[in-house]
C-alpha cells in the first residue's frame, strides 16, 4: 500500500474516533438529524477500524514470532508463525485498500430491469425471455421480489420487451454490471435444419434512486397515452384503459405500466420509473466522461455494447469486458445460479477502482 493510501486510512480512523466522541455529546444526542447522520457515518467507518485492529494484532504476532526465532529450539515453529503472519498481513493490506474504494450509495437499493429482444426475430424474443427468467430466478435465490411493470410477449414465446422492478437489499450492487447487449449462439427450437443461429437481446439496469422525488418534470414535456392492459387481472384489466404510456418528449424516453387496476396507480409507477431513467441518463453521461479507462463501465449509458456471449453448443459463457472470464457452466447460470459470475465481476470492478485510486494517490 502506498504511503498516501496509508495516510487516508489513518485519517478515516481518526474521523471514527471523533465521531465516537460526538455521538456521546448531549447536544448531538438531542439533535435527531445530526445523530442519525453521525451514526450512519460511524457505521460506515467501522469495517476500517476492525481491519486496522486486525492488522495491529498481526503485526504484534509477527514481532513475537521474529523474537522467538532467536531460540534454536523454536526456530522451525517461529518460521511457520512468521509465514502465517506475513500472509495475514498481505491479505489485510489488500482488504484495507479495498475499503478505501468509494462506495456507490445506490448499491443497497432497488432497480428497474429492462430486457428487450434485439436482432434475431423470434429467437431473440425467446432469448430475452430466457434472460429475464435467469434474473428472476437469481433474484428469488437472493430473497428479492420481482414486480413486472409491463411486458410484450413474443409470438413464439419469450418477450419482445419486459420491464420489472427488483426489490431487495443489495440488488443494484449485484446486477449493475448486466447492462448491455447479450448475444446467444444456439440452434433455435424453430430451426428445422439444426443450424446454429446468433441473436441478441439488450439489458438495462436502472437504479431506483431516492432523489427521484426531487426531480421536477414539466407536464408540457409529457405525452400520456392510455390503453387496455394485456396482462393478467381479469375482466377489469381487459375492458378498461387503465394502462399508461408516458413519453418524455425532450429525451424520447418512453415508459409503460399496466400492472395495477387503476390508471392513477399505473401513472404513479410509470412516473417514478421515468424519473429514475432520466436521473440515470444524466449520471451515465457524467460517468462516461470520467470512466473511459474502466473496463466494466458501470452506468456508461452504452446499452449497445456487446458484453457477453452465451454459446449453448459449448455450454460456455464469455464476458467480453474481462480478459479470461469464460465459464463452462451455462446451464446452471441460465437457470439463475449466477453467484460465480456476479462475484467475479464485482472483484474486477473493485480492482479497477483500486487501480484508479492508487494512480491518483
Amino acid at each position: 500500500m502506498t504511503p498516501t493510501l496509508r495516510r487516508k486510512l489513518e485519517a478515516l480512523a481518526e474521523r471514527r474516533e471523533e465521531l465516537e466522541r460526538l455521538l456521546a455529546d448531549p447536544d448531538v444526542v438531542g439533535d435527531n438529524e445530526r445523530f442519525r447522520n453521525f451514526s450512519r457515518e460511524f457505521a460506515q467507518l467501522q469495517p476500517i477500524a476492525t481491519a486496522l485492529a486486525d492488522e495491529a494484532r498481526a503485526l504484534a504476532d509477527l514481532a513475537a514470532a521474529e523474537a522467538m526465532r532467536a531460540d534454536p529450539d523454536l526456530r522451525e515453529l517461529a518460521d511457520e508463525e512468521i509465514a502465517a503472519a506475513q500472509e495475514r498481513l498481505q491479505q489485510l493490506d489488500h482488504d484495507l485498500a479495498l475499503l478505501l474504494v468509494p462506495r456507490d450509495p445506490r448499491d443497497d437499493g432497488n432497480l428497474f430491469l429492462e430486457v428487450r429482444a434485439g436482432t434475431g426475430g423470434d429467437e431473440a424474443a425467446i432469448f430475452a425471455g430466457d434472460l429475464f427468467r435467469m434474473y428472476a430466478r437469481y433474484a428469488e435465490r437472493q430473497g428479492w421480489k420481482v414486480e413486472i411493470e409491463s411486458d410484450s410477449p413474443g409470438e413464439h414465446g419469450g418477450y419482445k420487451e419486459i420491464v420489472a422492478r427488483v426489490v431487495g437489499r443489495g440488488a443494484y450492487s449485484k446486477l449493475k454490471f448486466e447492462s448491455g447487449t447479450h448475444r446467444v449462439q444456439r440452434v433455435p427450437a424453430t430451426e428445422s435444419q439444426g443450424r446454429i443461429h446468433t441473436s441478441a437481446a439488450t439489458v438495462a439496469i436502472i437504479p431506483e434512486a431516492d432523489e427521484v422525488d426531487d426531480i421536477v418534470i414539466n407536464p408540457a414535456d409529457l405525452k400520456v397515452d392510455t390503453f387496455r392492459s394485456s396482462g393478467a387481472g381479469g375482466q377489469h384489466v381487459n375492458k378498461t384503459e387503465s394502462a399508461i404510456r408516458i413519453t418524455h418528449v425532450p429525451s424520447g424516453v418512453v415508459v409503460e405500466c399496466q400492472t395495477e387496476r387503476s390508471q392513477h396507480a399505473n401513472r404513479d409507477k410509470a412516473m417514478k420509473r421515468l424519473k429514475a431513467q432520466l436521473l440515470d441518463s444524466e449520471r451515465s453521461k457524467q460517468a462516461a466522461a470520467t470512466a473511459e479507462s474502466r473496463r466494466l463501465q458501470v452506468g456508461s449509458g452504452d446499452r449497445s455494447q456487446r458484453i457477453r456471449t452465451y454459446s449453448f453448443p459449448q455450454g460456455r459463457i464469455t464476458d467480453h469486458r474481462v480478459e479470461g472470464l469464460t465459464l463452462y457452466d451455462l446451464p446452471n447460470i441460465i437457470a439463475g445460479e449466477m453467484d460465480g459470475l456476479v462475484e467475479r465481476l464485482i472483484h474486477e470492478h473493485q480492482a479497477d477502482e483500486l487501480a484508479q485510486l492508487s494512480a491518483g494517490a
